[in-house]
């Protein structure tokens, strides 16, 4: 195994810059781009629903779902890798494939298409499961690399410059979308597709870097098909290791109700902007979506580190307190939204939260695990309790759209997750010092 100083700052810089690399797939595929390409080709056929096998599922619906089988599927994956990770030391082996998956299928966005159907959503899923999949060990790497006061800082500093990469890619592909005659593209749609494998290749290409100085924790153990259910049988230890661990117990509790709708507004809020919006014409909606989720980027940035300084005044805990309770104003506001300038103002109060309370809960955790070198065991039963509210929490916002028609309902019903995570919060034993 490669020696390595944990702490070293060149280290922590590399680890904080896969954020730069992947967070483009979150900004590009699941928040902006993608959203638009994927409403206009409803739109060209004037139509918002799809037929499969017989049954009518309105668009945003059929997004909602296939997310929640991704989220699914991860959270299934990530126990067995996990557990094969810890054993063979393999976690820098199983970033690299699922950024290798995550990537590729990207680039194959290029054909979606409704002509295609299901096999475009197997392509979507799996770019998300690719994605998601890999932040499970880049995740587990944060303790194993960073001191604990080290921790919040580098945190805050890894999702910073995904925000302001994911900015950069964001702003060259709204130029050759809006400029798209000038680039030689024959419409708007093709610069998007194109848009897609240009996402693919910034997160394979930069990752290199992260990759270049992560340690690789890889022995000679040979793998067996006991193995394979180690990490199962992890989770359960987890499980069992949380009853002596009050405060890390509760605040899973906490992190699974309140991100489940934190991660279903990041979800949805693009294909709620699209389609809900009453934008002038498809030039504004797409000018102003893009912009709006910018405008979200931008202001997630000072909102990690606007949260990073609070969370020193009064606590962790405390701080995520006071984001759940912004997060209900937001909600109640966006039931309301009808025109773009709205649904600016909505982008803007989003993005001074949504960076903060993903920072700070992935560092909250990671302060208030035990002394433990199975970091990868622990930071699977997190991912795992993240996903399962992600499946949970996109399934209900799926069916309460598709029942009443309106996105707006699902919308209210995310606010009683956020009230319920705020309580949970206050139940957290010792608050000021996590």
């Amino acid at each position: 195994m490669k020696s390595f100083v944990k702490g070293d700052k060149k280290l922590l810089n590399a680890w904080a810059f896969y954020d730069w690399a992947n967070s483009v797939y979150a900004l590009v595929i699941s928040s902006s781009i993608f959203p638009l390409y994927y409403g206009s080709l409803f739109r060209e056929l004037n139509i918002d629903s799809f037929d499969f096998w017989g049954t009518s599922i309105k668009s945003e619906s059929i997004i909602s779902y296939i997310t929640a089988i991704g989220f699914l599927i991860v959270c299934v994956l990530s126990p067995i890798l996990s557990g094969i990770a810890d054993y063979l030391g393999t976690k820098k082996f199983f970033m690299k494939l699922f950024c290798g998956i995550g990537s590729v299928s990207c680039m194959l966005l290029y054909f979606f298409s409704l002509d295609y159907m299901i096999i475009s959503l197997l392509i979507y899923m799996f770019g998300l499961i690719g994605f998601w999949g890999s932040l499970v060990f880049y995740n587990s790497y944060l303790p194993d690399i960073a001191f604990t006061e080290q921790q919040d800082g580098i945190s805050a500093k890894g999702y910073s410059l995904g925000y302001v990469g994911s900015v950069v890619l964001l702003l060259l592909n709204l130029l050759l979308v809006m400029k798209y005659e000038t680039f030689g593209f024959e419409s708007a749609m093709t610069a998007m597709r194109f848009s897609f494998i240009l996402v693919g290749l910034w997160w394979v290409g930069f990752s290199m870097y992260t990759f270049r100085y992560l340690p690789d924790f890889k022995n000679d153990k040979k793998i067996t098909r006991s193995v394979f259910f180690k990490g199962f049988r992890e989770l359960k230890k987890v499980w069992n290791e949380l009853k002596e661990y009050v405060s890390l117990k509760r605040y899973l509790v906490a992190f699974f109700v309140y991100s489940m709708a934190v991660q279903t507004v990041m979800v949805i809020a693009a294909y709620f902007g699209e389609k809900e919006i009453a934008w002038e014409n498809d030039t504004q909606r797409t000018t102003g979506l893009i912009l709006s989720i910018l405008m979200i980027q931008i202001v997630a940035i000072a909102g990690a580190y606007l949260t990073s300084m609070l969370s020193k005044k009064i606590g962790n805990i405390y701080t995520l307190c006071v984001l759940n309770a912004l997060w209900i104003v937001i909600c109640l506001y966006a039931y309301t939204i009808v025109t773009p300038n709205e649904f600016y103002v909505a982008a803007s109060f989003v993005g001074l939260v949504m960076g903060g309370i993903q920072s700070l809960s992935r560092s909250t955790y990671s302060k208030l695990l035990p002394e433990t070198t199975d970091t990868t065991s622990f930071f699977s039963f997190y991912d795992v309790t993240e996903k399962l509210g992600i499946v949970l929490g996109m399934s209900m916002y799926g069916l309460v759209s598709d029942l009443t028609g309106k996105m707006q309902n699902a919308i209210l019903f995310l606010i009683v997750f956020f009230a319920v995570g705020f309580v949970l919060l206050l139940r957290i034993p010792n608050k000021k010092q996590s």
